[in-house]
């Protein structure tokens, strides 16, 4: 293991104590604990608060998010694990502005049981919850079954289109139900070529061989569906969005947004040829893209890999879609 940190188990808060000096202009903590971090401006007034949350390791997911138009705040866990109930009640408590709060993460088992128990003691408290999953994973189960898909790199459309639909003043019921129609027209598949390496553990968390590439991992390493030999960017990036498609029933005259993610160690120039395929296929099949993304929108820590989400778009989703944003990793005016 070759990384740039001092003690394997202080990775997590140093780590944080460093993105909360460097950006101070946007972010605070609640409770004075550096895993709970909230907007600058937190409690923001007659706003349905957003908070997402989640293990360590896949910046800047979750924590790259907070900010105006964005996430209000979010509770954070060492590499791989899940945030405690108490540390998301207090972030909870520390963004409440009496108009409600939405809880947006991704569906993990962890997750979903400590979000469920904040939940329950945040109504205890008398603030209002409501919880939106993400499940955009369409390798992780099949077709009937999205309910139990992972949440992944489209979680970033979700943040959006939530984030944006509360910056309007609308009610807690309102940014639910854009929030869960979003979800349900999102989708994502990744393809990774070589494991990432947890610093408490010391070596790979997993193996891909020489030449080798794995469609369908998960972030936390989690198995594909396919595994064999590494194929072309332009093959790579047809099967992909050849899933998608299908899975999405995305048909000619129809307009989505585009999210190209790289895993932690896949460079951008790599990312823009995958770029370059994909306006090719949707081109052909004479489908709209209303906008492109092109970065690091959810890692897993120095993974080589990426994956690419589509969000198939409707007049208020692409009204939201270009609602301005301003966090620590992403600027959109």
């Amino acid at each position: 293991m070759k990384k740039f940190i001092n003690a394997p188990e202080n990775v997590v808060t140093e780590m944080l104590e460093g993105l909360l000096f460097a950006h101070s202009d946007l972010l605070k903590t609640a409770d004075d604990n550096v895993k709970n971090i909230v907007r600058k401006d937190a409690p923001v007034k007659d706003k349905v608060a957003i908070i997402s949350g989640g293990g360590s390791g896949h910046l800047p997911l979750f924590l790259g998010y907070i900010g105006e138009g964005m996430l209000d705040g979010v509770a954070v866990g060492e590499i791989f694990a899940s945030p405690s109930s108490s540390q998301i009640l207090s972030v909870t408590k520390q963004v409440d502005s009496g108009k409600g709060v939405l809880y947006l993460y991704g569906n993990y088992g962890g997750d979903v049981m400590n979000f469920d128990m904040a939940g329950e003691m945040a109504e205890m408290e008398g603030i209002q919850t409501a919880a939106v999953i993400g499940t955009d994973d369409v390798a992780s189960m099949p077709k009937g079954e999205e309910d139990q898909r992972r949440g992944v790199a489209g979680l970033f459309y979700l943040y959006k289109m939530a984030a944006a639909k509360a910056e309007e003043g609308s009610s807690l019921e309102e940014v639910v139900r854009v929030t869960e129609h979003a979800s349900r027209n999102v989708r994502t598949m990744g393809v990774a070529l070589s494991p990432c390496t947890l610093p408490e553990v010391g070596k790979p968390t997993f193996n891909i061989e020489e030449g080798q590439m794995e469609i369908g991992m998960g972030i936390h390493g989690e198995p594909g569906y396919y595994k064999g030999k590494l194929q072309s960017a332009d093959d790579i990036t047809s099967t992909l969005i050849e899933e998608i498609s299908e899975d999405l029933s995305l048909n000619q005259g129809d307009e989505v947004s585009v999210l190209i993610n790289g895993l932690g160690a896949t460079p951008l120039e790599e990312l823009y040829i995958v770029c370059r395929k994909v306006k090719d296929i949707f081109l052909d099949r004479e489908i709209n893209i209303e906008k492109v993304y092109v970065g690091e929108y959810a890692t897993s820590l120095e993974m080589a890999g990426l994956s690419i989400s589509v969000l198939k778009l409707d007049d208020e989703l692409k009204r939201l879609l270009h609602r301005p944003f301003n966090t620590p990793f992403h600027k959109q005016l």
